[in-house]
Formats: C-alpha cells, structure tokens, sequence
C-alpha cells in the first residue's frame, strides 16, 4: 500500500471519530444548556461541534499523541471554533454567556479525550474491522464514562450553585443552576459580596468555625488513637503467640454484626451513668470502639504480607520488639497506615447518628449534628448548602489526595506473599 493511502486511512479514520465523538457531545452539551441557561431552550448548531471534532480527529490519527503541547493547542482551536459557534442564547454578557462559554470548553475536552481514547495505539494505516469494532467500544465506554461522570458530579454542582443563590432567587426557581447576571449589576465586588453572603452567614453568625475546630479535633484525636491502637494489636495477631489469639483474630468484626441503631440506646444510658455523655472526649470513645475493629482487619491483613525475616533480624542485632515495630514494621506499612488514617478520618467527619444522640450542648456540636441546625423552615436553604459545601469538601480533597494510599492499603492484603 502507498504511504498517501495509509495516511488518506489514518485520517478519515480520525475524521469519523471526531466527528462521532463531537456529535454525542454537543448533544450533552444541549442538555446541560437546559439545565443551565436562564434563557430559555436554544438551538445548538451542530456544524461548529463537527468541526471542532475533525479538526481534533485530524490532528490525533496525523500526529502522534506524545505531546501535551499538541493535545492542548487542539483543545485550545476547538473551543475558539465551538466558543464563536455555539451561542443559543444569542447574548454576549450576562450569566449565560459564562455558562455557555464554560460548557463549550468543557466540551470541546471532552472531544478531545474521547477521541485520543477511541484512538490511541491502533494502526489506521489500515481499514480492519478489528480495528473499527475497538473504535466502536471506546467510543461507548467514554461515552459512558462522560455520562456516568456528570450524572456524579451533577448533585455537587447543584449544592454549590445552590449556596450561591440569594433567598429571592432560591424561591422564584430552585431548579435554575446558573447565576442571574442581576448579581453583578452594581459591580464585581458587590455581586462577589452576594455570593458568599450564605457562606459568612452560616461561618459567623451560625458559628461553624467552632464546629469545624471541634469536628478536626475529633477526628484527629480519633484518628491518632485508632491507628495506634490497631497497630499494635494487629502486631500482636500476626506475629505472638497467645492464648485466644485465634478467638481474637476472627472476632476482630464482630461488632459490625450489630446496627449502630440497636448500639446507640445501651451506649446512652450507660454514658449518661458515667457523665460522658454530652462531652466530646465521650464521643472520641464512641468512634474509636466503632473504628478500631476495621482498622485491626485492614492492618493485620497487611502485616500478614510483610516478611517475617527483617523482624527477626532486626532483634537478633538487639533491637526490641517496639523497636522493631518503629523502625521495620512501621515503615514498611504506610501505605496501609495512611489508607486506615484516611478512612477512620472520614468516619469520623461524617458521623451523625452518635454525634445527634450524645451531644446537647451547641457549643459542642460537631459539623454533621450543626447541619441539623440548618435544617429549619425558617432557615434560607442558601445556608443550608453553604453548610453542607462546607462539611463536604475537606474530606473529598483529602479523599482524593491520598487515593492512592487508599487504595494500594485496601489491595495489599488480598494476596499474602
């Protein structure tokens, strides 16, 4: 075969792709218009996502992918083509033209991606059938994935812009996901004064910042005590004999056969008898017993992994046991220290029902028991998403920050080696 016929294939090849890929995103592109828009339905002409979507296509079956540069400069002349052809609303300012330019960018990526994707490592020097059936299942898996993705994201993007509404806003139309462009009309500084009015309001005069320093200090304290706890207890599983070692070892989750709801009553009356109740360092104790038996499980499965020799060649040099557990066992496991950290953290952020139940004192509050607060008819459910942007994102930050500690804490122990 001539190289201009390979290259004729390489890029109709992209050219189909592209468009394909630019056609099912701009019509997601027309549904999120919908949702967004304060103007109304629009018509999204397709020609400009086309060619946004060949040019993409082109690009990615001519050259290869290698280069960020490259991928980059294409996103970057697609938007501009998408950013001067998509306009339905037909207006150069206000809150729709932000929404339709951030749409249009977000499409023009998501053409991208989904076209290096349908792409990537095939050979279209050729026509193969092989070839086209990959293509045809990239496409619908991405697809899925863009779909499955927004769906996700769609319920955060919805509190988030919800906690930016004024009151007036928020009850002429709830559904409305935008921002009114009458925000801004006394200027940037005002309207930027607006959005965080829900934010300063629930920071200041509902006290959550005393909220927030006294669910860190809880979760932290929880945090330290769990993960020193179940380290040395799962030490002791794996590697002393004892008598009801075994006993111990397969009883570690038996606190998780009851509800929390049938343990919260007990708890109560017996916290109550002791003056723990009402008390914060009372509520550390109910999370570490909720906490400690999974965070046992996790670190024994993964000091079953570890070698046994590094230890014992570390107490014949005269090392203690302590020792050995500081400087070898210690730091061999932290990915899995780090994933239990993670998890008994986000535990403890979150939990409700004990935090309800245990404390009265609204000084004491925790953030999840002073959304309850919120929660009032007399209340402006602008506040009430402000709390709850607040409450969610240190906990997904830090949640995908160390993801892959997660992760690699929860696999390790899955096959001993």
């Amino acid at each position: 075969m001539k190289a201009s016929e390979g290259i004729a294939f390489r890029l109709g090849a992209g050219v189909c792709v592209g468009a394909l890929s630019s056609a099912a995103v701009t019509v997601l592109l027309g549904l999120g218009w919908e949702l967004l828009s304060t103007s109304g339905p629009g018509v999204i002409p397709l020609s400009a996502g086309l060619l946004a979507g060949v040019a993409v296509g082109a690009g990615s079956a001519l050259v290869a992918w290698t280069s960020r540069a490259l991928a980059l400069g294409l996103a970057a002349g697609g938007a501009w083509v998408l950013l001067a052809g998509v306009n339905p609303h037909g207006a150069a300012t206000g809150g729709d033209a932000v929404i339709s330019s951030a749409l249009t960018i977000a499409a023009t990526v998501a053409v991208a991606w989904l076209t290096r994707y349908a792409l990537r490592e095939l050979d279209l020097s050729v026509a193969r059938r092989d070839t086209a059936e990959i293509i045809a299942l990239r496409l619908l898996r991405g697809l899925g994935f863009i779909v499955l993705t927004s769906g996700a994201l769609f319920p955060f993007l919805f509190m988030f812009v919800s906690s930016l509404k004024p009151r007036a806003e928020m009850v002429a139309d709830p559904t409305f996901l935008g921002i009114a462009p009458a925000v801004f009309a006394d200027g940037l500084i005002p309207g930027l004064t607006r959005l965080i009015t829900g934010y300063r309001e629930v920071l200041v005069t509902f006290d959550f910042l005393r909220l927030i320093a006294n669910s860190t200090m809880i979760s932290v304290v929880t945090v330290v005590f769990t993960v020193a706890l179940a380290v040395l207890g799962a030490y002791a599983v794996t590697r002393l004999e004892f008598p009801g070692r075994a006993l111990l070892s397969r009883g570690i989750l038996l606190i998780y056969m009851f509800p929390a709801i049938v343990l919260v009553i007990p708890l109560y009356s017996a916290f109550s008898w002791v003056n723990l109740r009402d008390t914060l360092h009372g509520l550390v104790i109910v999370y570490l017993a909720q906490t400690l038996p999974v965070a046992l499980y996790m670190l024994r499965s993964y000091f079953q992994t570890l070698p046994k020799d590094l230890e014992e060649a570390g107490m014949v040099d005269g090392t203690t046991r302590l020792g050995v557990i500081w400087r070898i066992t210690l730091p061999l496991s932290l990915p899995a220290l780090a994933s239990v950290a993670l998890y008994v953290f986000m535990i403890a952020w979150n939990e409700f029902l004990f935090a309800f139940m245990f404390l009265d004192t609204p000084a004491l509050f925790t953030l999840s028991r002073g959304m309850v607060a919120l929660n009032h008819q007399e209340v402006p459910r602008q506040f009430l998403m402000a709390g709850a942007v607040i409450v969610s994102v240190p906990v997904l930050v830090i949640f995908f920050w160390f993801e892959r500690y997660l992760i690699g804490g929860l696999t390790a122990g899955g096959v001993k080696g």
